[in-house]
């Protein structure tokens, strides 16, 4: 059965059933915000044939992503989820079982972090258009935000990049002699880990805290703090958070091209105090790492303290960005 069979309403009542029962049936969810909390809300939309395709991304895994990535921005900003709303275009000839098994994967990802789906929308679109709106609260006071980075800071990355990128490729081309890491690089492209599990590890005053998470780029990232922040950044290259067995595969050239541009790693990318970043590095322990310092010049800068590579001006224009 495709979407137009079922119908508006038939549809919507099926998706409901991902829905606590308490919380749908009506024109709009009410929530209730932790007192002395305020309300945190991001946006998110992807697009079938931009953001995932039936070459390497199954309906389960469309779904898992679609959450993860804004509960990922939750996190960037220090805040814990409350709830989520899904707003769909769908082509009338779509099977209604590609929508279940959609909601399967989100609502997987959402249980592992104890995160409810609290309603939605679905109207008639040519490709499929997936829009999330997640909500969380922070208290004012931890609230991190990519302007508040001063120079001298540490520039803390908690886990490798370039996996998924890595992911990406091996499924865009399955005649390709697999890897020791396969698995680990798919896994990291179809089914990424939103850090909600650092927040809780960052300091209870966020103010000396920058952030942001690295959803289109660890460079990426870096950028657009120190541009919000009126800082520069000197990232060591040998300190570059490359996953387990990229540079033996595709050499180190393009190791260091996929961890810094290749995007969706969903990691979190923060500045604050050398002994903040330190105790958090220890905490988190595994692929964590500090990578560089902000400085007072502008400019970022990737360097090679050991003098075997010219150090790298970063920019913006060598990631991914939308019309360009």
């Amino acid at each position: 059965m495709n979407v137009r069979e079922l119908g508006e309403q038939g549809l919507l009542q099926k998706l409901q059933a991902f829905c606590p029962a308490a919380v749908v049936g009506d024109d709009a969810a009410e929530l209730q915000v932790p007192a002395g909390q305020t309300l945190v809300v991001t946006t998110d939309v992807l697009v079938d044939g931009v953001h995932f395709s039936d070459r390497t991304t199954s309906p389960e895994d469309a779904g898992w992503r679609a959450a993860a990535a804004n509960l990922s921005d939750l996190a960037a900003m220090g805040a814990l989820p409350l709830g989520i709303t899904v707003g769909l275009g769908l082509p009338g000839t779509l099977e209604v079982a590609w929508v279940e098994r959609l909601y399967q994967g989100l609502t997987a990802c959402l249980q592992r972090f104890q995160t409810p789906l609290v309603g939605g929308d679905v109207v008639r679109s040519p490709v499929v258009t997936i829009s999330i709106t997640a909500l969380g609260s922070v208290s004012p006071a931890r609230v991190i935000r990519r302007s508040a980075a001063q120079p001298g800071q540490a520039i803390v990355v908690t886990g490798a990049h370039g996996a998924s990128r890595a992911g990406l490729e091996l499924l865009l081309q399955p005649e390709i002699a697999p890897p020791a890491h396969r698995e680990l690089y798919v896994r990291s492209h179809q089914r990424p880990l939103p850090r909600l599990d650092v927040v809780p590890l960052l300091p209870t005053q966020a103010r000396a805290i920058a952030g942001m998470d690295s959803s289109d780029g660890l460079a990426d990232a870096v950028i657009q703090i120190c541009r919000a922040s009126g800082v520069g950044a000197r990232l060591e290259r040998s300190r570059l958070p490359i996953p387990p067995g990229l540079s033996d595969w595709v050499g180190a050239t393009t190791a260091t091209q996929w961890t810094l541009y290749g995007g969706e790693d969903f990691e979190l990318v923060l500045c604050l105090p050398w002994p903040e970043a330190e105790k958090l590095i220890a905490h988190l322990g595994g692929g964590a790492v500090i990578i560089g310092t902000t400085t007072v010049e502008p400019d970022i800068w990737l360097v090679d303290v050991a003098g075997q590579s010219p150090s790298e001006r970063l920019t913006l224009e060598q990631g991914f960005q939308h019309y360009s």
